[in-house]
């Protein structure tokens, strides 16, 4: 699929990285041609934007499934994909055939296991893997509980120069808990691990990343004191960068009072202190990537429970929406926000894409910053609707998209 006329889009607010500019941007053969002052020329395919944000397409780093209606409504034009599939992506022909599988109109970047079937023992090919498409290398949902594999897999890495996207949990405090320990936790009678257990991982992990000299990536950090050792390894100079979902900054464990499934994640809901730490970290930049999670889940593993039902949310379609509320509440603005969710998590991968800016890939979003919409689990364009924003009413949508200059939702 390729761009065979040039488009302008007039009369938006682009958002780049310096902020907001009223102008025009011109896409070429698939490239971003120019932007600001830009006229269109003759011959070219015109959409008045009508003052509403063009932006990059979003970046979701760290997904559980390729969702391509879901990924297209939230303006999602890439994701990583987690290893975690089955068979999990541990040898070169998976990964070669993920990194195909979106294309052209979605692009999927693999993460290639960290582990043979991701079980914290034996390390996989990851430069075969790299040579195979892989953007990066991940130990999936679960933690390597060995120091010995963990070191030997940050020194691979550093060695191919691919960053490490890890789970932060200690698996041995973790065990079956589905929740963290606190007053809901204990009043609810679920299995549950202390907030420590994320902390306890963070710094063995940052420890060893930094004997290695790699690059490590922390999925999701929720705690304080764990975003407390990022802030410090940050300082000294630790190649170390960490991300965050939606419902870690949004909601609190009081979400899980009622049982309901669609608030069972992996790491559980933390306290009020908590989730406000994760919101100061958003402002201070310590947070570099916010991703969806998307990991949807059907009836049967939902439907359960609270304490037998599987973690994970359908992110995609929120995604947007949620880290527009955070500009709204004045948390950060325009320019940051999209950084978190497309900018960052490009640099991460390794590819052009994710800001506007003359040279990088036609991946643009027209965004009506002020729609107001409510999310409903029924009417979701994912596989399954198991968010923990069911019923809530929020702003924010895309009104159309473009891959490599190709449009692809209106």
């Amino acid at each position: 699929m390729k761009q065979l006329r040039p488009l302008t889009i007039t009369n938006g607010r682009l958002v780049t990285p310096d902020g907001l500019r009223d102008g025009a941007i011109r896409l070429v053969d698939g490239r971003i041609d120019a932007l600001g002052g830009v006229q269109p020329h003759d011959g070219d395919e015109i959409v008045d934007a009508k003052g509403q944000l063009v932006t990059p397409g979003l970046v979701d780093f760290g997904v559980f499934k390729v969702d391509k209606p879901a990924f297209h409504f939230g303006g999602i034009t890439r994701a990583a994909l987690m290893p975690d599939q089955s068979p999990s992506l541990d040898l070169p022909s998976r990964v070669s055939y993920i990194a195909k599988s979106g294309k052209p109109d979605f692009w999927v970047h693999p993460l290639a296991a960290a582990t043979r079937g991701l079980e914290g023992r034996e390390i996989a090919e990851i430069a075969l893997m790299r040579e195979a498409g892989a953007r990066g290398i991940a130990t999936g949902r679960q933690w390597i509980a060995d120091a010995g594999v963990m070191l030997r897999l940050l020194q691979y890495a550093a060695m191919l120069d691919m960053t490490v996207v890890t789970h932060a949990e200690e698996a041995a405090l973790v065990g079956g808990a589905v929740a963290t320990s606190g007053e809901i936790a204990t009043r609810r009678g679920l299995p549950s691990a202390p907030a420590a257990a994320e902390v306890i991982a963070i710094s063995r992990d940052v420890a060893l990343a930094e004997l290695a000299g790699a690059r490590l990536h922390f999925r999701q950090v929720t705690t304080r004191a764990g975003l407390d050792l990022i802030r410090a390894a940050k300082a000294r100079g630790v190649l170390v960068t960490c991300g965050v979902t939606p419902a870690h900054f949004m909601l609190s464990d009081l979400a899980t009072v009622d049982f309901r499934t669609f608030a069972r994640l992996s790491p559980p809901l933390r306290c009020e202190d908590e989730r406000q730490a994760v919101r100061e970290a958003l402002a201070d930049g310590t947070i570099d990537v916010v991703a969806s999670g998307h990991d949807p889940r059907g009836p049967e593993d939902k439907r359960l429970p609270f304490a037998d039902a599987e973690p994970g949310m359908a992110g995609a379609e929120t995604l947007l929406a949620m880290v527009l509320s955070l500009v709204r509440d004045e948390v950060i603005d325009l320019a940051r926000a999209f950084d978190l969710v497309a900018a960052a998590p490009a640099r991460l991968l390794e590819v052009e894409a994710g800001t506007l800016a003359v040279g990088r890939e036609a991946d643009v979003a027209l965004v009506d910053p002020e729609r107001p919409w409510v999310i409903q689990s029924a009417k979701m364009e994912a596989t399954a609707g198991n968010t923990p924003f069911d019923g809530q009413p929020t702003q924010g949508r895309v009104s159309a998209l473009w891959k490599g200059g190709v449009a692809v939702s209106a």
